[in-house]
């Protein structure tokens, strides 16, 4: 009988495939939980590492529990009962079930999260937003994705394409831009978006999908892009925006971060039996993290 692969060893083939070195300076993926020594033959694989997450992953007898979303965002001083954490600390350690996150690092990674995300949008000729130079990468790397769709399209089929590829949640998207105009060239970037506004005009995108968009850098971006526009029709080039572009289709965040997994459950599955001669049980939560359990709009006039 062949033996399971040890802890230590599916976390040295993770952090191949989603190297440590990409993760961005304030981010710490990678191992949080678990006896490196401990056989792993059954992984768990969710956005959020929630207790509902977490309760799933004990309930499917797993030995490992893969997430995107790190358990801990700021340094912690304790990991008692006083907090959920420490509750999510105790039940993974009692049920021998590690914990390994993919975040940023898994972000940039090739057939990360932004491939994995612009791929499940038909996009193609991808390449990073934001690079990232990796000599040892036979792949190009980074931050965010741009692409084109194979045929031109209005906003509002590339929308709806996005609305339909995507798990259901309350919230939906939102879109901001003429539903009517033709988009091509498409920047992806799963997660918070907003503080690469400038990258994404610069890449010549029609259109940007994100999430967790806020008012006033999103309001800002659009005004600012039409108004060069308006003033490069008047012969006065101000910048390298395009047109009124890009509109933007605002996403939820675990939503779009979950399209990872479509990719990431073949690939860890692959690279394991590849090593270890045995494939692991591997699952994907299907259990909705998003935050919002309920989405009325606003009706008042005034």
């Amino acid at each position: 009988m062949i033996n399971a692969p040890r802890l230590a060893q599916v976390v040295t083939a993770l952090e191949e495939l989603y190297p440590l070195r990409y993760a961005e300076q304030w981010d710490a993926p990678g191992l949080i939980v678990g006896n490196l020594e401990s056989p792993v033959r059954t992984i768990h694989c969710a956005v959020d590492p929630t207790m509902e997450v977490v309760d799933e992953a004990i309930a499917a007898h797993a030995d490992l529990l893969i997430t995107h979303h790190p358990l801990f965002f700021r340094a912690v001083h304790e990991v008692s009962g006083l907090g959920f954490r420490g509750e999510i600390v105790r039940k993974l350690i009692e049920n021998h079930c590690a914990l390994w996150v993919g975040h940023t690092n898994a972000d940039a990674a090739y057939r990360g999260v932004a491939d994995s995300a612009a791929v499940a949008f038909g996009l193609e000729q991808l390449r990073p937003l934001v690079p990232i130079s990796d000599d040892e990468s036979a792949h190009l790397v980074g931050l965010g994705r741009v692409g084109v769709l194979s045929q031109d399209m209005s906003l509002y089929d590339l929308a709806s394409r996005v609305a339909q590829t995507l798990p259901a949640t309350q919230m939906g998207i939102q879109i901001s831009g003429d539903l009517n105009t033709t988009v091509k060239t498409v920047a992806v970037l799963p997660g918070s978006g907003d503080s690469l506004f400038a990258q994404v005009r610069d890449s010549g995108a029609d259109v940007y999908i994100t999430s967790d968009l806020r008012h006033h850098p999103a309001t800002d971006a659009r005004q600012q892009a039409q108004y060069e526009s308006h003033m490069r029709e008047a012969g006065v080039c101000l910048g390298k925006g395009n047109s009124s572009c890009p509109a933007l289709i605002n996403t939820p965040h675990s939503a779009i971060e979950s399209l990872w997994f479509k990719t990431a459950a073949i690939d860890i599955a692959n690279r394991l039996e590849e090593l270890f001669k045995i494939r692991p049980e591997l699952t994907v939560s299907t259990l909705n993290t998003d935050p919002w359990t309920l989405h009325l709009a606003t009706t008042a006039t005034h």
